[in-house]
């Protein structure tokens, strides 16, 4: 089975969720003997894990002929593409893209992240779908998130194969229900066109059928799940330097994500505690309105902003925290409870998260419910046999959360596309 997946971002650069998503989803599918996955981003840097899949860079894929010879490529395109990839994708461009704005190789640049541009490189990423769906051989078609759809459709197009979306969130969910026309329009395109869709939690189908009036029986929930830890994460140490708890915030700090609610709460914490802190890590365009609430409730000495945070840094603050808490407004799943659980954090998550329906020992609360929020922080840090108890079956629930099962789910789907 050859799938040909389009996505925005795989670790070690990733922005959010998606390129964790997206990294342990593709590895999880990999344990499949007979599966083969060519996994399409923008911009490809070079340090990927490609030892379970192929990865296929849009700003190294020519969409205008031209004549270079082999060590020129070689030298340009380095550990990122091998000039026998380029020749193959130079030899299928399929129309005359003169016109368009390319380097020396015929390539258009990305930025590989999520700029000012947004639509015109979704737009010029569908472009360069057509000359790789043309060069690749696959038997199915994934698109992950609305950045991909229009992608995934013109590879359809092309290739006449099934495909496959999958629905991270909606924007639905990034707005808090001020939707963008052009955004909403992309989405539901992209679901109109694909043969099946997937969503990352029953929430998420919810949205996708009511929303975006698409069957029941072609939306199918397939959980996310954790990627298990490195011996590097495992011996990170608690390194936070104070006898306080730590209580930690960690994702974008957007409308989206409740940072509000997490301050409130922390205010009414502090009401009744003294020996605990308050840790924000992220960023995001709430980021300064959060500092001048905090401020305001006069709690800013016992709060620490931190920034945007990555990689081993995530673990490091997690090692050092007694509770996380995820006051999400609308969370299509939410990984990150997950990780906390995994490294022995008890975790508040909001009932409107798509995580809530799988996990039966983090403590849920309603987003906009700061009362409860702060009893259960306060609850976790100053009962022993709480925290205990919520440590441990956490941990041993979230180690039985595995991508390879999720991945045995879509591998489900794509049978049943091919099938039709």
């Amino acid at each position: 089975m050859k799938a040909l997946m389009f996505g925005w971002e795989f670790p070690p650069h990733i922005l959010g969720g998606l390129g964790t998503a997206s990294y342990g989803l593709t590895r999880g599918m990999a344990l499949q003997p007979d599966m083969d996955i060519t996994f399409v981003i923008p911009k490809p840097w070079g340090d990927e894990d490609q030892s379970f899949l192929k990865i296929v860079g849009a700003c190294n894929t020519p969409i205008v002929w031209r004549d270079v010879d082999y060590n020129y490529v070689k030298n340009r395109l380095g550990e990122k593409m091998s000039p026998e990839e380029y020749y193959k994708l130079r030899d299928n461009i399929y129309a005359d893209f003169s016109y368009r704005g390319v380097n020396d190789l015929g390539c258009i640049e990305f930025s590989g992240r999520y700029p000012d541009n947004l639509l015109e490189e979704i737009n010029n990423y569908s472009i360069v779908a057509g000359v790789i769906a043309r060069a690749e051989s696959f038997d199915v078609i994934h698109a992950h998130d609305w950045l991909t759809y229009p992608a995934g459709i013109h590879a359809k197009q092309i290739s006449g194969k099934p495909m496959v979306i999958h629905v991270h969130a909606t924007d639905y969910d990034r707005s808090r229900g001020n939707v963008n026309p052009e955004v909403y329009a992309i989405e539901k395109n992209g679901m109109d066109f694909a043969d099946h869709i997937i969503t990352v939690s029953n929430l998420t189908r919810n949205t996708v059928i009511e929303k975006y009036h698409q069957d029941p029986s072609k939306v199918t929930t397939v959980h996310n799940a954790v990627e298990p830890l490195s011996q590097d994460i495992v011996s990170i140490q608690d390194k936070r330097g104070v006898k306080d708890k730590v209580v930690t915030f960690l994702g974008r700090i957007t409308m989206q994500k409740g940072p509000e609610y997490f301050v409130e709460a922390a205010a009414k914490v502090l009401e009744k505690a003294d020996n605990v802190r308050f840790v924000m890590a992220g960023s995001g365009d709430m980021m300064d309105q959060m500092i001048r609430l905090a401020a305001s409730r006069n709690i800013s000495d016992r709060f620490h902003f931190t920034g945007f945070m990555k990689g081993k840094q995530v673990y490091e603050v997690l090692k050092s925290s007694d509770v996380y808490v995820m006051p999400s407004v609308s969370e299509p799943f939410g990984i990150s409870p997950l990780e906390a659980m995994q490294c022995g954090v008890p975790s508040i998550i909001s009932k409107q998260s798509g995580c809530a329906e799988i996990l039966d020992y983090a403590v849920k609360v309603d987003y906009w419910d700061i009362e409860a929020m702060a009893d259960a922080i306060y609850g976790i840090i100053t009962y022993p046999a709480m925290y205990q108890f919520l440590k441990e079956e956490g941990k041993r629930e979230v180690d039985n959360i595995k991508w390879e099962y999720a991945g045995q789910k879509v591998r489900r789907i794509y049978d049943q596309v091919m099938n039709k």
